[in-house]
């Protein structure tokens, strides 16, 4: 009887899978966290026409994170019971409900590329802002030119809505100035605790959901998840719940790891241009002039704002902050 030795087919030569490097997971992790970064937008204008109030979309933004996390979470809770109420207020406010409601409101006032170009866009601003006033010194240099750009592309983006005066669009991007606001205060909390991605969504997502209940319960605002839709409620869920408030954070910190912060925050800065185009056949919005300016100009600002400084004596670097829940990271969080 003659004998053979099999050998497995994956010791044969050839037949070996291929493997993806770190370097290209890290880059599809940021593909796929861009894209959820612009459903945030398109959801935020996407919500007037749809069968979802305000407070439940919100309800499915903080609560399917909890669901999810809920063992991780308890396993972290001394942590995040730990962390600062100033700090845990600054995250609480900055991306909880103040800033959901905001951007949700402001979005059916305006347009997707607004929300989109504008929350984001005007962040690094807004934390330049706070960096001054806690006397670390003015941005110079390629961030100063940055926020520059940035500037100018809102302006581009509003004017054509000043002359002749549209008080509908103009409040709505009043509106999403203020949530761009709340967001540098969120992103500034987050470079102040010591959580992992993980520990970070709990912090945010469980006062949020609590005062969101609240909020239900108490009749200040009203919900219809009874009766919506349940394509509606799907949606949100999957768009909200599942990509912003789950998926975005842990895929983004993976990013960070695979890719480094400063390269992943110039290619998250596209997150406007893929608003505006996906909205063209999503939501039906033709791009104007203004958008075709504006964007651009509000795109490549965040991309010089987030570069980081060859000197240490250069300005300090702003953190590249869109709707999502992401890690600390140095120099960029």
């Amino acid at each position: 009887m003659v004998t053979t030795n099999a050998v497995p087919a994956t010791a044969l030569p050839g037949r070996a899978r291929p493997r993806l490097s770190a370097t290209a997971k890290g880059a599809l992790a940021l593909v796929v966290t861009v894209l959820i970064w612009a459903a945030f937008a398109l959801s935020a204008r996407a919500l007037s026409s749809s069968s979802l109030l305000p407070a439940d979309a919100a309800l499915l933004r903080f609560g399917v994170p909890l669901l999810v996390l809920a063992p991780a979470l308890w396993r972290r809770r001394r942590r995040i019971a730990a962390v600062r109420p100033a700090t845990a207020l600054k995250i609480a406010c900055g991306a909880g409900v103040p800033f959901f409601l905001a951007a949700m409101y402001g979005g059916s006032l305006t347009s997707a590329a607004f929300v989109g170009s504008i929350v984001p866009g005007m962040v690094p601003l807004f934390v330049s802002a706070l960096m001054v006033a806690a006397g670390k010194g003015l941005p110079r240099g390629t961030q100063a030119v940055g926020l520059a750009l940035i500037a100018a592309g809102v302006v581009a983006l509003v004017w054509r809505f000043v002359v002749p005066l549209n008080t509908q669009v103009l409040a709505g991007a009043g509106i999403l100035l203020v949530a761009s606001g709340l967001w540098a205060l969120y992103t500034v909390g987050l470079k102040e605790v010591d959580l992992d991605p993980v520990g970070s969504i709990g912090l945010l997502c469980l006062p949020s959901f609590a005062v969101m209940g609240l909020l239900v319960l108490t009749g200040v605002l009203p919900t219809g998840l009874a009766s919506a839709e349940p394509g509606d409620i799907a949606l949100f869920l999957v768009v909200q719940g599942l990509g912003v408030g789950l998926c975005a954070g842990l895929l983004y910190a993976y990013a960070i790891r695979s890719l480094g912060a400063e390269r992943s925050s110039t290619v998250g800065s596209l997150s406007p241009v893929a608003v505006v185009l996906l909205a063209i056949p999503l939501l039906g919005e033709s791009p104007t002039a203004a958008v075709l300016v504006g964007v651009p100009l509000i795109t490549a600002g965040v991309a010089l704002a987030n570069r980081r400084p060859r000197a240490r004596t250069a300005a300090v670097p702003l953190p590249l902050p869109l709707p999502r829940t992401q890690p600390e990271v140095p120099d960029h969080a």
